[in-house]
Parts: structure tokens; C-alpha cells; sequence
């Protein structure tokens, strides 16, 4: 879920007449919230979280009401009470949020055959072969979002640009329930004035860094000598942020990985009910999961979370993730703040999987600076030892306690 609150909005509220901006990304605004409104049309214009009404649980979505008290996606129930105390809590219904992804998704194929999911609520779109058929980018991108919402009752935002980054940029800069369209002419007149933090790869830590040697925005990035960046930020993040600064992003809308993960799932000899323990399995998996996708020279846009209870009731979530990665510590993470959401005291747990999906070949990820890189390190060097003494000398040590009584556990694994 985006963090932008609609405040800073930029939009091409008149017909553009550009061919360039062929790259669109198409991004629901505020998905799950949206969803829920259309069964609770008494609750819109307020406040809404979407989560379970517990201090333990976690934000799973946020109408820009709610947003605007700085509550966003994966923030603690108790802080975001604290913060927005007037909020309406809705509690979350997965299954309605993948039927109305795959309808969304739907609409967008019949645009262009060139369609690359990110995640149940956006898409990068190559319309460079619908020009002739539906108009400028423009007219598409207008044409997109009436028949989104003709079809779902759902809006969406979207932004067009000559490159993936520039248009996942522009329809954050749109949202809510807008277009922009960036001509490749205009590309670096639109990144330059935006805050550095707006460059793909740059997080807080990074941005700290920047920041200190007073750098603000992306056109004082760009303006940096590349020697000083690359002091910096080192070779691969130096050269890739200063390739953004000036709009250059040869990546191309892809097709062909969305299918594609990676997984492993365990069935306990006897069930599971406390937090600590799912936890330190979830660790387990998701370092497996790590090893296979490093192993396999690919990283995971999107993490997937399997619970199966003792009834044979199972659930999945999944979250994608700012930038693609193969870092057991990431995955876990992001694992754990799933089950955060379904967690209910006295819950007994069956089996559990993690998996890791939306894979992308790792040089051509998109992470221009990575705030996993110290674990990175970590995993592969223990990736090193293990191929050398063998599996097991080296691991977490929150692993080291004896793991709950298995069965034989059994590891699916689907092939990358």
C-alpha cells in the first residue's frame, strides 16, 4: 500500500498529445479499503482501517482519510488507534480482494497482451502496440481507468512514461484517481525537482547518507560527480541511482515471470499455537527459501504466507515487496507481519509455507541501493560455508533451540 495521501497530487488533467509515454503503471488506490467501501458505502469520506481490531494485530490497508493521521500498511493496530483515534476498524476478506485483482487484471488484458503483474493491485502495461487502436497514452490511460471502474467500481491511478521507473513515479505523483503522463522529453524536467527518497533503492538509511553530503533531490544527485556516488553508495548503487537521476531504465515490461517461485511448507507432528514458535519456523523456511533463490540467481518481488489449521483450513497472504530480494532476514520479515494479520490466540497451526514469488533475474532487479546488503553478505558467506562442511555448521541462532516434534516434514518445492 502507498503511503502517499493525495496532498502533493499532480495530474494531466487535458488530453496530452505525446506517443512516447508508452510504459504505464496502473495502481489501485487504496485496494483493500476501496474494496471493503463498496459493501460499505455508509463509510465513505472517513477514516477507515482495514485489520483485525487487536493491539497485536497490523494495518493491512488505510482509506487517504486515515492516511492523512500518518496511518499506512504494516503499521501496529495500537499505533494506528493512537494516531487516528476517530478510524473505523473493518476487518479484511481476502478472497473479495483476489476476485476483484483478477477482474482488474481482466480489463487491463484487453488493452494490450503485454502485461506485467506486480502484485494483486497493480501492473506495468506495454501499450506501444495499442497506439493505433486506442490513441495516445493518454487516451488509454483515460480509457483504463473508466473501464476499471465501470467493471470493478473501483479507481485506480496511472502514470506514462517512456520507462517503468518514470511511470511507477508518475502515478504515485497522481493518486488518488488520476493520470499523469511524462513525455520522454520531459522526463528529466519531471524527476529533477522530486525529493531523492523519490529514486527507486533509496530508503531512510540511504537518504541519510545523500542527505549528509547534501544531496535532496534527484537533480542534485545527477549533478554529482559518479566517482563521489560511487564512494559513497559503491559501484552498483552509485551508477544505478545516478542512471535514474537522468531517466535512463532499459528494463522492459516482462511478461514472463510472474508465475514463477519458489517455496518450501512444513506439516508439524503436533500443532503449533504459540507466536514465538510459528516465528522461528517461518525463520527456518525462509532461509531455505533464500538459499534456493540465491542458488537459482533470482529475487522475489513478492512474498507469500501458507497457513493450514488443525481443521484443514488454510489461508494464503502475500505482500510485494518496495524492491525484489533473496534475504532470509526480508522474507521472515515480511512472513511474520502475514501471520501477524491472522494470528488469533489458541489458533492451532498444521502446516505453514513461505514462498517466494514474481520472481526477477537478480542483476535486472530494480533495488538501486540495498538496505539488505549487510544480511546479504551474512547469508552468503554462510551459503559458502555450507558448500564447503556442509548444511547446517552455520545458522540463525534463534534456530539453535530444539524446533518443535515433526512428522517427517515434507519441503514442496516448485521449480524456478
Amino acid at each position: 500500500m502507498s503511503k502517499q495521501d493525495g496532498r502533493n497530487r499532480l495530474v494531466s488533467a487535458q488530453p496530452v498529445d505525446d506517443v512516447t509515454a508508452t510504459v504505464l503503471h496502473v495502481d489501485m488506490d487504496a485496494f483493500f479499503a476501496s474494496v471493503e467501501l463498496l459493501d460499505r458505502p455508509d463509510l465513505r469520506g472517513l477514516p477507515v482501517i482495514v485489520g483485525h481490531d487487536s493491539d497485536r494485530s497490523v494495518v493491512t490497508a488505510a482509506t487517504y482519510e486515515a492516511r492523512r493521521y500518518g496511518v499506512n500498511s504494516a503499521m501496529p493496530m495500537a499505533v494506528a488507534k493512537r494516531r487516528c483515534p476517530n478510524a473505523v476498524i473493518v476487518e479484511p476478506h481476502f478472497e473479495k480482494y483476489a476476485a476483484k485483482s483478477a477482474a482488474v487484471m481482466r480489463v487491463f488484458g484487453q488493452f494490450t497482451p503485454k502485461v506485467e503483474k506486480l502484485g494483486i493491485d497493480e501492473a506495468f502495461l506495454d501499450v506501444a502496440g495499442a497506439l493505433r487502436l486506442y490513441g495516445t497514452p493518454w487516451e488509454i490511460g483515460t480509457a483504463i481507468r473508466a473501464a476499471v471502474l465501470r467493471e470493478t467500481g473501483l479507481h485506480c491511478s496511472v502514470g506514462a512514461a517512456s520507462t517503468k521507473f518514470v511511470a511507477k513515479l508518475a502515478s504515485s505523483r497522481s493518486k488518488p484517481d488520476g493520470l499523469l503522463v511524462v513525455p520522454a522529453e520531459h522526463t528529466v524536467a519531471f524527476l529533477h525537482p522530486q525529493p531523492v527518497s523519490a529514486l527507486w533503492g533509496v530508503g531512510g538509511t540511504t537518504q541519510e547518507k545523500l542527505e549528509r553530503r547534501g544531496i535532496r533531490t534527484v537533480g542534485d544527485l545527477a549533478h554529482t560527480p559518479l566517482p563521489s556516488l560511487v564512494a559513497a553508495l559503491g559501484p552498483a548503487g552509485g551508477q544505478r541511482l545516478h542512471d535514474l537521476s537522468w531517466g535512463r531504465d532499459p528494463r522492459v515490461v516482462d511478461t514472463g515471470v510472474s508465475e514463477k517461485s519458489i517455496g518450501h511448507e512444513v506439516t508439524f507432528g503436533r500443532d503449533l499455537t504459540e507466536r514465538d514458535d510459528v516465528a522461528r519456523e517461518l525463520l527456518r523456511l525462509a532461509d531455505k527459501v533464500a538459499v534456493r533463490l540465491r542458488r537459482a540467481d533470482v529475487q522475489a518481488r513478492t512474498v507469500a504466507l501458507k497457513v493450514r489449521y488443525t481443521d484443514f483450513s488454510t489461508l494464503t497472504r502475500s505482500r510485494t515487496l518496495a524492491e525484489p530480494t533473496d534475504v532470509a532476514k526480508r522474507l521472515h520479515h515480511e512472513a511474520v507481519e502475514l501471520y501477524d494479520v491472522l494470528h488469533r490466540p489458541g489458533n492451532r497451526i498444521r502446516l505453514i509455507g513461505v514462498r517466494g514469488e514474481n520472481l526477477v533475474p537478480a542483476a535486472a532487479s530494480s533495488a538501486l541501493w540495498d538496505d539488505d546488503a549487510p544480511w546479504r553478505e551474512t547469508e552468503t558467506t554462510v551459503d559458502a560455508v555450507a558448500a564447503r562442511f556442509g548444511a547446517g555448521v552455520l545458522r540463525p541462532a534463534s534456530l539453535v533451540r530444539g524446533a518443535p516434534e515433526q512428522r517427517p516434514p515434507h519441503a514442496r518445492q516448485d521449480p524456478a
